[in-house]
């Protein structure tokens, strides 16, 4: 039996980092990191809609390849915040998904591997997150800067997206979200507070997100690499 999935992108970043362009929108291998970012929700035999969360600005007047990449891909209105982004987004798919994934605008490196994984442990009734074990030490610190302890890096592992649910779990969490005014800044997070256990899939190392200029040049390498 086909698992109905649905997908949120919010991609509603201000791009400080980037010199005031919206990451979304820089161009990587010739083609705008968000493109790279959809195709492989696309390329899913599960995922039959797609959103993207857009700022109220580029809404108003967003991109002619966007507008025209796909059926299955929807532009709404995104928040003042990433969890008013995602909320909006989630309102906007059909009541009939079976799972939802939420994905950052900023990952164009994910992989059909990933998506998959993640999309057949919601189906079982998880809530998951992609990650990574943690290959650095880690210190914890205070305010001052002085180390205070140092983890076990055996039970670190670092968080990635997508992050998929059972759609009525990530629907109740932001439903009493807000009726509680809380503001999401992680959904795994959110639905952990009202109660669904949250375990991890095997995420990839190469699914990065795009921060600063210096993730974007190593994007282009990876996907130089990949196409190679």
């Amino acid at each position: 039996m086909q698992i109905l999935a649905g997908v949120v992108i919010p991609a509603g970043g201000a791009g400080r980092r980037m010199g005031g362009v919206r990451k979304p929108f820089l161009e990587l291998a010739g083609r705008p990191l968000l493109q790279h970012t959809i195709e492989p929700f696309l390329a899913s035999p599960n995922v039959e809609h797609i959103v993207v969360a857009l700022p109220a600005d580029t809404l108003g007047d967003p991109p002619a390849w966007l507008v025209a990449l796909h059926p299955r891909v929807t532009l709404v209105g995104g928040g003042e915040e990433r969890g008013d982004s995602v909320r909006n987004g989630i309102a906007a798919l059909p009541d009939d998904v079976d799972v939802i994934l939420v994905h950052d605008a900023a990952r164009p490196l994910v992989s059909g591997e990933v998506i998959e994984r993640c999309i057949a442990a919601a189906a079982e009734g998880r809530s998951v997150v992609a990650a990574v074990p943690v290959t650095d030490t880690i210190k914890e610190v205070d305010e001052g800067g002085r180390i205070e302890s140092t983890p076990d890096r055996r039970a670190l592992w670092a968080a990635q997206t997508p992050q998929a649910f059972p759609a009525a779990v990530i629907r109740d969490a932001y439903a009493r979200a807000l009726q509680d005014r809380i503001n999401a800044t992680d959904d795994a997070a959110l639905v952990s507070r009202y109660g669904a256990t949250v375990t991890i899939v095997e995420g990839a190392v190469d699914n990065i997100k795009v921060t600063s200029p210096a993730d974007l040049a190593i994007a282009q390498v990876l996907l130089q690499q990949r196409n190679a």
